[in-house]
């Protein structure tokens, strides 16, 4: 009879038996609780003339084994790299090799050794001692085939990190990126500042929100889609610039450039207006690009991308003329708006049935495509800018901008709306169009409008949308692939086995 490939569970059960052999003799892998390691891989290989003939102690998961009788040859990845160990029998003792020749792939151990180069000229490690911290119970992806779907990458990045090192690259990008925008905040003299996460109202911008329920207090709460009107409090309350990089949540749509919850930073600056905030704006992600990438120029999916600043400026009128054909500009009523929109193919909604809405959902259709170099688009409508202060020339419009870069919106500002009659109005007029069926609409905040009630000075405010900056920075094709841990829909347990590895 034919025997089959062992399937996962055996070989599941084998390495328990390995285990339970090893436990048995008292050598239990799991009671090591350290292991102090005196080098990492690169600090050999990169430093081997200075180190030739020293001894060390390194420490990382067995990628590879290669067996030779009385001696083996296995490589070791820690989180800089790989090494090749040699180990001999003579050399670490009869018994010793005994265990040692049962460890398996993905098992973590830690060497004593010398350091030297083989006949074949590869800088390895001499082994005088092999210690098995953990035991690995599930055998790692075929080293050939690798771990390539991306769903189980997604799932299981601690595999996906363990068999594509390269995966984690685009992660200390980030990093550097997130550190650079925070040293340059702080060296502008903004303060960095925590705002609540749970709220009862979920302000700040136009989105829909995930609701929880606070036990206690008997009440519903909602996760923040934005934190601007706490920050914004903090400039009532007499702070002239602050900043806050968090989670933000939204109970939305999921793509490639949209995850429920993911990281913005948002600032306020007293006394300083929109145009103040896009020198500031295109200064951070430059600066951003620079110190993580060593360019201000980056590659994305084949299209160069130059985040030098100045940046683009265009009005959002104007790209609708320009992309469109259509100058609002000679648009006055909304009739006018809603005809030249059906003529368009605009799909409209009893909330979207004004010529403010009706200059945004074109600029969406026919404008965003064009937005490769970086870009700040200005000047949105009031009816889509609840927070945003007036132009004073047209106060259909806003002194607003949205950042693009990829045909991507990475940040959005403005002079922020410190008028609090105004400020009620605007809010007034969202809740019309919540009753309208629109979501997202923004909700009344009574303590925020006593907060400017109070006086809010003239004040600019910016949030950048970081992991789609980190994409652009990394040549990540989705936002997935630069969140260690993204949302995935949860699988039932037939597929968890089928998906195990």
């Amino acid at each position: 009879m034919e025997q089959h490939p062992l399937t996962r569970n055996e070989f599941t059960r084998i390495r328990l038996e390995k285990l339970k052999a090893l436990q048995e003799k008292g050598k239990n892998p799991f009671l090591h609780e350290k292991f102090d390691f005196t080098h990492h891989s690169t600090d050999i290989i990169d430093k081997f003339e200075e180190l030739e003939g020293t001894d060390t102690k390194i420490a990382g998961r067995i990628m590879l084994i290669r067996g030779h009788g009385k001696a083996s040859f296995i490589t070791v990845q820690d989180s800089e790299g790989r090494i090749q160990v040699y180990v001999r029998q003579d050399a670490i003792g009869d018994e010793a090799y005994e265990d040692f020749v049962t460890y398996d792939i993905g098992d973590i151990v830690g060497i004593s050794g010398n350091i030297f180069k083989t006949k074949k000229g590869e800088i390895s490690v001499k082994a005088s001692e092999v210690v098995l911290l953990s035991k690995s119970l599930h055998p790692l992806p075929d080293k050939h085939a690798g771990l390539k779907d991306p769903d189980l990458r997604y799932r299981q990045r601690y595999v996906d990190l363990i068999v594509n090192p390269e995966v984690k690259q685009a992660f200390l990008i980030r990093n550097k990126a997130i550190k650079a925008m925070r040293a340059y905040l702080d060296e502008q003299g903004f303060i960095e500042m925590d705002t609540p996460i749970l709220g009862t109202i979920a302000g700040g911008a136009n989105a829909r929100p995930f609701v929880t329920h606070h036990n206690t207090l008997d009440i519903d709460m909602y996760l923040r889609i934005a934190n601007e009107l706490y920050l914004k409090r903090l400039i009532v309350g007499g702070f002239e610039k602050v900043y806050e990089m968090g989670r933000m949540f939204r109970n939305e749509g999921m793509s490639i450039k949209h995850n429920p919850e993911y990281t913005a930073m948002e600032l306020y600056w007293a006394y300083a207006d929109y145009q103040d905030i896009m020198r500031i704006t295109e200064n951070i992600v430059a600066n951003m690009a620079q110190v993580a990438t060593g360019s201000m120029v980056v590659n994305y999916q084949g299209k160069v991308i130059d985040f030098t600043p100045p940046w683009k400026r265009i009005s959002m009128i104007d790209a609708v003329k320009e992309y469109s054909g259509i100058d609002f500009n000679n648009i006055d009523t909304d009739e006018e708006a809603v005809a030249i929109a059906k003529e368009k193919g605009i799909e409209l909604t009893p909330a979207t049935m004004t010529r403010g809405h009706i200059i945004s959902l074109m600029f969406e259709e026919f404008c965003e495509e064009h937005l490769h170099e970086p870009t700040f688009v200005t000047g949105h409508p009031v009816e889509i800018s609840p927070l945003s202060k007036r132009n004073p020339k047209d106060p259909r419009l806003t002194n607003r901008f949205e950042a693009f870069a990829n045909t991507w919106e990475i940040a959005n500002a403005f002079s922020e709306l410190n008028d609090p009659i105004d400020q009620r109005e605007r809010f007034e007029a969202q809740m019309k169009q919540k009753e309208l069926g629109d979501d997202e609409a923004h909700e009344m905040d009574e303590d925020f409008l006593n907060a400017i009630e109070v006086g809010l000075p003239p004040t600019g405010g910016l949030g950048i949308g970081i992991d789609r900056v980190i994409m652009l920075l990394t040549d990540s094709a989705s936002i997935r692939d630069v969140i260690p841990f993204p949302t995935m829909k949860p699988i039932g347990k037939k597929d968890e086995e089928n998906q195990g590895l």
